[in-house]
């Protein structure tokens, strides 16, 4: 299962858990689980968050594969221009 890191204002939607672990194949099937285990994020992760995944950033990598071990970190996806 991978370690997913619950960063910054998506904590509250977590019941405050900064750490949770989740069986996800790729990033896609990752943000469903946790919007299912964790309805207040859903509305999070429609607006757009962020993902690391053993220290690399990607904003719209959906298929991004998982690994058992890897270590993923949701970001609220930063606004700005």
């Amino acid at each position: 299962m991978a370690k997913v890191v619950i960063w910054g204002s998506l904590k509250p939607h977590t019941g405050g858990k900064s750490e949770v672990t989740v069986e996800a194949r790729n990033v896609q099937e990752l943000l469903a689980r946790l919007g299912e285990a964790y309805p207040g994020l859903q509305p999070q992760i429609k607006r757009g968050v962020s993902v690391s995944i053993d220290g690399l950033i990607y904003r719209e990598g959906w298929l991004q594969p998982l690994a058992p071990d890897s270590e993923v970190f949701l970001l609220p996806r930063m606004q700005g221009g």
